[in-house]
């Protein structure tokens, strides 16, 4: 049990520092819009989100950032409970890392929305500065996540005898995400994939 904690809190603190300092590095090495092309579909492209995984949103506005917010704090207070008790539980090591991976990525996008926008100033046409003279670009729990991962593997036109999208430019993977989502994304994943083995009951 002990040694499944200890895995927990590895997956967690490797995930998050990998996340914030790319976040961080990106932040105050490239403005908005700014981007490196690795190649032609890997591409490390800078932008903000006021919402969730992927560049979703949920609402415009200060109320509806700050619902989402207080959202993530109660997720990540369920998750972690719930990652607890899995330990105490002698659970699975798989089962303790998926959450785990899942926690970690909930807690690395909370911590943009929390504090980048006291800690830096506007990307808008420049590089950010960390803790600026002047102040953040916004209050508590009202920051936007940084993403920057871009992998249009796939950049077509569609066919113009397919209903409603024909002649439409088709990107394959559009959404341009971070660390923490990957980490949401692989855990949620592997947890549906091995869901019979996790949970036999």
């Amino acid at each position: 049990m002990k040694r499944k904690g200890q895995l927990a809190w590895i997956i967690i603190i490797a995930v998050l520092l990998i996340d914030q300092l790319l976040k961080i590095w990106v932040k105050t090495h490239m403005y908005l819009g700014q981007e490196f092309k690795i190649t032609n579909w890997f591409i490390i492209h800078f932008t903000e989100n006021k919402g969730m995984a992927f560049g979703i949103e949920l609402g415009d506005g200060d109320q509806a950032k700050l619902f989402l917010s207080l959202f993530r704090l109660v997720a990540i207070g369920a998750i972690g409970y719930y990652l607890y008790s899995l330990i105490r539980k002698n659970a699975p090591v798989g089962l303790i890392a998926c959450i785990s991976l899942i926690l970690a990525g909930a807690i690395g996008n909370m911590i943009d929305s929390a504090f980048y926008g006291l800690i830096f100033n506007e990307s808008y046409y420049q590089v950010a500065q960390m803790f600026p003279s002047e102040g953040g670009y916004a209050g508590f729990l009202h920051g936007k996540v940084v993403d920057m991962f871009y992998f249009p593997i796939i950049q077509t036109t569609l066919p113009a005898w397919i209903p409603f999208w024909g002649g439409q430019e088709f990107v394959f993977f559009r959404p341009v995400f971070n660390i923490a989502d990957s980490a949401i994304t692989v855990g949620v994943i592997i947890l549906l994939i091995f869901q019979k083995k996790f949970f036999p009951k």
